[in-house]
C-alpha cells in the first residue's frame, strides 16, 4: 500500500497543496503561542508554555489533516481525478487506504516535528527559571505525544469516511471538527455533572443523556494525558488507559472498513 501509485500520487498532491507551508505555519504558530504564554507566568513559565503548546498541537493538527483529506480524497471525486487514478489495475480500497496512509503519515510526521520543537522551546524557557515542579520531557512527554497520535489517527479515519460519503468538501471540515468537539468534551461534561449536580437543573437525567454518547463515540478527551508530562507523575495516567488506546484503534479500523464499504458502493456520475 505504501508503495502503490495511489500513495505516491497522494504525497505529490499533498505537497502540491502546500503541505510544507501548512507545516511551517503550524510551527510558527506553536512557537509564538508557547513563548508568549510563558511570559504571562512568573512562577511556572515552562509548565504554562508546555500546556498551551500541547493545546495548540491538538487544535492545529486536526485542521491540517482535514485540509489534506479534502485535497487527496474530496477533490479527487469533485474534480473527477478518480477517472485517471482508478485506471490503474488496483481495487478501489487500495486508493482509499493509500490516501489515508499518506494523510496519516504526513500528520504524524508533523506531530513529531512540532513535539520536538515544543520540547526544545520548553527546555530553553525552563533554563531561565528553576521551577519547584519541573516539567518531564522524557518518557512522560513521549507517552503524551503518543496518545495525541492515536487521537489524530482516529480523526483521520473520520475525515476519510466523510470524504467518501459527503457531497461537498466543506462538509469534511464541518463534520470532522464537530465529531472532534463532541468526542473530546462529552466525557468532561459527564464528570462535571457527576461531581457538581448544581450546574444545571435535573442534572441526573442530563448526565444520563450525555453519557449515552459513550456507547457510540470514543472518549477522545481521555486521550489528553498532558498532566503526566506537566507534573512528571505517571500515576496521573487513566487507570483504563490500555482500553482507551485499544478502543480508539478498533474504532479507527471500523471507520476505515465503513469507508471502504461506502466507496465500493459509490456510483460515479
Amino acid at each position: 500500500m505504501l508503495f502503490s501509485p495511489s500513495f505516491s500520487i497522494g504525497l505529490r498532491l499533498a505537497f502540491r497543496a502546500r503541505f510544507a507551508w501548512l507545516a511551517g505555519g503550524s510551527l510558527l504558530v506553536l512557537a509564538l503561542t508557547a513563548f508568549l504564554a510563558a511570559q504571562f507566568s512568573g512562577r511556572q513559565p515552562a509548565t504554562v508554555a508546555l500546556d498551551i503548546g500541547l493545546s495548540v498541537v491538538r487544535l492545529v493538527l486536526p485542521l491540517v489533516l482535514v485540509l489534506m483529506t479534502q485535497e487527496l480524497l474530496s477533490r479527487e471525486f469533485d474534480r473527477r481525478y478518480f477517472l485517471n487514478t482508478l485506471s490503474y489495475p488496483h481495487p478501489r480500497h487500495s486508493l482509499l487506504l493509500s490516501r489515508f496512509a499518506a494523510v496519516a503519515i504526513l500528520t504524524l510526521a508533523l506531530l513529531l516535528v512540532l513535539a520536538a520543537a515544543l520540547a526544545l522551546l520548553v527546555w530553553l524557557i525552563g533554563r531561565g527559571y528553576a521551577q519547584a515542579t519541573p516539567v518531564a520531557l522524557g518518557s512522560h512527554y513521549l507517552i503524551t505525544i503518543g496518545f495525541i497520535g492515536v487521537d489524530l489517527l482516529l480523526l483521520t479515519a473520520v475525515a476519510t469516511l466523510l470524504a467518501v460519503v459527503a457531497s461537498t468538501p466543506s462538509f469534511v471540515l464541518i463534520g470532522t471538527f464537530g465529531f472532534m468537539l463532541v468526542a473530546r468534551s462529552f466525557g468532561a461534561i459527564v464528570e462535571l455533572l457527576t461531581r457538581n449536580t448544581t450546574v444545571v437543573s435535573d442534572a441526573e437525567s442530563y448526565r444520563s443523556g450525555v453519557g449515552l454518547l459513550g456507547y457510540v463515540l470514543p472518549d477522545l478527551g481521555a486521550l489528553d494525558v498532558r498532566m503526566v508530562t506537566l507534573y512528571g507523575k505517571m500515576e496521573l495516567l487513566p487507570t483504563d488507559w490500555p482500553w482507551l488506546l485499544l478502543s480508539s484503534l478498533i474504532y479507527t479500523v471500523g471507520l476505515l472498513a465503513l469507508a471502504v464499504w461506502a466507496l465500493q458502493r459509490k456510483r460515479f456520475a
